[in-house]
């Protein structure tokens, strides 16, 4: 999937691609052919640079409720030809997820869709898991024949019916179709779901991977073998080498962390950072500057794992670095530092976006360090990253931080946060957002009552508005 285009943060199609509450609070202010022509596009053209973490659907289908919208542009896209050329998930699971929010809330539109796409559809799975959390037994019933057909009466075609019974989300369809009184479908889904159980036995009776029988030279001769055929698999072969090694292996384990090939090396360094070993923290130093791209990204990595005070001292001698260790010393510093450590991490962070701007994967560790140490001059970068970042979830660490260090969180961006795309954002929100502001109380007592919202949500909107919260 390529990166997708996300338009200015100061545009509307900007800040619906952004999942920002402002982007519905702007949406509802807009012309409503505007708006609903940039929740389309939304929906349609999934905006997200990681899909399968971050979260739209149920911010998109408020926005389709609130505006009344159609989903045309929604059918139309899951009818496209294209549907049974590009199959990956991630061209259709947003408009999916999307309609089955939609259900939730009672359009009938969006369930006949999501039933018509389970028949039919290319991404038929999805669908269904859609289905098997909104859809009555009938509805779920009726397609147990067209999403049977899929599979031909085969041994391949068995095969891969066992495999969507095991691999299922979402196990009620399957259930319900399994008690089907028809052979055709009962006895198939029942056979199919033995075969799932027996494949699953069989692949714990056949464990892959090292054994701890082996010897410290064994664990890196599979290292090493692995990184050869493309599988980078130290960090498994250093928690083998924690079940075989013995006091009397470290010399070899120190040995091949200075100069061993690379995957052995890559292994000794992550189970030496594991242990904690002090002497580690100069084989990193070392390894950091490697030529070999696998052993420096290693060194890094085995690195900030480390929880001992000695790489927290060492990360205070890196920190200046302008490398990578110098930038992995400085989220060490952000992670696990203390006040002293403040004006490294106000550096660092200000020289990430300065570089790399506000979706830079550094930012990450810096912003909940500049929140966790309570900097409270990061706020003006962290309002930068808040507005301008396209991932939810770096948003939502940046309204984490300056809900710590920035005084008007309160009255500003915490009100839009109730909106966010994101519950852990609007959690924040609901325990921050000043009440004397009548959007606030309205949102609040929505939430309150909004049955797909989160628990976690829904319990900080209690302590605003409970018994023994101020009045909203």
């Amino acid at each position: 999937m390529f990166d997708p285009f996300i338009a200015p943060s100061g545009t509307l199609l900007g800040l619906l691609q952004r999942g920002r509450g402002d982007g519905t609070l702007h949406a509802l202010a807009a012309p409503r052919p505007e708006a609903l022509a940039a929740l389309n596009h939304c929906v349609v053209s999934d905006p997200r640079h990681d899909w399968q973490v971050e979260n739209r659907s149920l911010y998109y289908a408020r926005l389709y409720l609130d505006l009344d919208g159609g989903i045309e542009e929604i059918e139309r896209h899951l009818a496209d030809p294209d549907d049974h050329i590009d199959t990956d998930d991630s061209r259709t699971g947003l408009a999916l997820s999307v309609l089955g929010h939609l259900a939730s809330y009672g359009r009938d539109d969006a369930l006949g869709l999501l039933r018509r796409y389970a028949a039919t559809g290319a991404n038929w799975a999805w669908a269904l898991d859609e289905l098997a959390l909104r859809d009555d037994d009938a509805g779920l019933r009726s397609l147990a024949l067209p999403v049977l057909a899929r599979f031909p009466d085969t041994d391949q075609g068995s095969a891969d019916l066992a495999a969507a019974v095991r691999d299922s989300f979402e196990p009620r369809p399957w259930r319900l179709w399994a008690d089907d009184p028809r052979a055709a479908v009962g006895a198939r889904v029942r056979a199919a779901g033995e075969q799932g159980s027996f494949d699953r036995w069989q692949r714990q009776m056949r464990p892959g991977g090292p054994r701890p029988g082996w010897s410290v030279q064994a664990v890196f001769d599979w290292a090493q073998q692995a990184l050869e055929r493309g599988s980078e698999l130290h960090v498994p072969a250093a928690r083998c080498l924690s079940a075989v090694a013995g006091p009397d292996d470290l010399p070899l384990i120190v040995e091949a962390a200075r100069s061993g090939p690379e995957g052995a090396r890559c292994a000794a360094l992550h189970y030496l950072a594991e242990a904690g070993d002090p002497a580690v923290l100069d084989l990193i130093e070392a390894a950091a500057v490697s030529p070999a791209r696998t052993v420096a990204d290693t060194a890094i990595a085995a690195f900030e794992r480390m929880t001992c005070d000695d790489a927290v001292e060492r990360a205070r001698r890196w920190a200046h670095r302008p490398d990578a260790l110098g930038a992995s010393a400085a989220g060490v510093l952000a992670c696990r530092g203390t006040a002293q450590d403040a004006p490294q991490v106000l550096g660092a962070l200000r020289e990430a976006v300065r570089g790399d701007g506000p979706d830079a994967p550094r930012l990450w560790t810096l912003v909940d360090g500049a929140g966790r140490l309570g900097i409270a001059c990061a706020a003006p970068v962290l309002r930068h990253v808040y507005r301008e970042t396209s991932s939810s979830h770096l948003r939502g660490r940046a309204a984490r931080a300056l809900a710590a260090t920035d005084p008007s969180y309160a009255t500003g961006f915490a009100v839009e946060c109730l909106w966010d795309c994101e519950e852990t954002t609007r959690e924040v929100a609901a325990l921050h957002a000043e009440t004397g502001d009548v959007r606030v109380a309205e949102r609040l007592r929505r939430l309150a009552t909004d049955p797909a919202e989160e628990a976690e949500v829904q319990t900080a909107v209690r302590s605003r508005i409970g018994p023994d919260a101020s009045a909203v």
